[in-house]
């Protein structure tokens, strides 16, 4: 069979259960609750919410309905509470109800229309809340829950859980942090029966004022650190490889690539890749990004839609061999800080056309 040209992303469960550990650990008690929206950060969400059930994951946060009742499938028979965080949309009640999915509720019109499909029902429909904090994104302010509350609106929905999110918790010293926590504790005391979660991953490693009942990890369990930087306590579940198609020489001061903004500083080796940013590597590592080839790191020259062409200099490589574009060697944190972006969107680009590999 001929060698394939195309690249390959491993996703290492194992590791994934090491961050779900740790996090845990981290979190002293409170529940860890995943976060798989978008299709598990772009790596599978059903292969990766099962081993995190398999290593007592209870509850799975996702972001669309379709997310939910994809999830519901993948888990099976699995005991397993999942919430949607867009909330109760017009009509979506029968599929939410068909699919034991649970309503983030985040406006008073999401509340109407639960209410309206409560009335429906033989008995109350679970629910989540969202407070805003102040990060003026999702979630109902408090003066709207507040009101709520006093006048009995929530009559007919069993409010489980309460919940906001912090808008700064990569920034531990931010005063926005403490400003939301007060919120949320305000808020957070008109529900004296339903549980509490503020923190996702950052907020998981702020400390015990931030945890309540429930924190809410996402990125942080594939590996980015909590903070945007890398963390030597979480484990790169990612890595995404690809093959050196040709070896060639370029002299000192030749164009590479398109246009005539990247020019070889003296004369040198450059390796051609099979990978580019149609199987989701950021265009813009190219101007600080690094590949891990021939065992140490290697300036990135380009990359083009199937193609990224890397530094070699004199090290010993040929055609075939493979090239960490991500994973250990190459961190989920840097290489978005290359790109201008984070970990996230570096995760949830990568495409399906490379092919795939579930490890452990």
């Amino acid at each position: 069979m001929a060698p394939s040209s195309r690249a390959r992303l491993s996703i290492d469960l194992d590791a994934l259960a090491h961050n779900y550990r740790v996090i845990a650990q981290e979190a002293n008690g409170a529940e860890v609750a995943p976060v798989v929206k978008a299709d598990g950060y772009g790596l599978g969400a059903g292969p990766i919410a099962r081993r995190l059930r398999a290593e007592g994951a209870k509850t799975f946060f996702v972001a669309r309905l379709e997310e939910g009742e994809a999830l519901r499938r993948d888990l099976a028979e699995a005991a397993a509470d999942i919430l949607v965080l867009d909330g109760f949309t017009g009509g979506s009640g029968p599929r939410l109800s068909a699919s034991r999915l649970t309503p983030v509720l985040n406006s008073t019109a999401q509340v109407s229309a639960a209410r309206a499909f409560a009335d429906t029902q033989p008995g109350p429909v679970a629910c989540a809340l969202q407070v805003d904090t102040g990060m003026n994104r999702q979630g109902l302010a408090g003066i709207e829950v507040r009101h709520l509350v006093a006048t009995d609106q929530l009559a007919g929905l069993q409010i489980g859980l309460v919940m906001s999110h912090l808008g700064s918790g990569a920034d531990p010293g931010h005063p926005r942090n403490p400003a939301q926590l007060s919120a949320f504790a305000e808020v957070r005391g008109l529900f004296p029966d339903a549980r509490a979660s503020l923190a996702a991953s950052a907020g998981a490693f702020l400390g015990p004022d931030y945890r309540f009942d429930m924190v809410r990890p996402g990125i942080s369990l594939f590996g980015g650190g909590p903070q945007e930087t890398p963390d030597p306590r979480l484990k790169a579940v990612a890595c995404l490889e690809a093959p050196i198609l040709d070896i060639r020489s370029v002299a000192a001061g030749e164009l590479i690539g398109y246009g005539v903004t990247i020019r070889a500083e003296a004369t040198t080796r450059v390796a051609l890749l099979g990978v580019g940013y149609a199987d989701g590597v950021i265009r813009a590592t190219r101007k600080g990004g690094s590949a891990w080839a021939a065992g140490a790191r290697r300036r990135l020259y380009i990359v083009d839609m199937d193609l990224t062409v890397i530094d070699l200099g004199t090290a010993e490589a040929r055609p075939g061999d493979m090239v960490e574009l991500l994973g250990p060697h190459v961190l989920l944190d840097d290489q978005a800080r290359a790109a201008g972006s984070i970990a996230h969107e570096c995760l949830v680009r990568l495409s399906s056309r490379a092919q795939r590999v579930y490890l452990g």
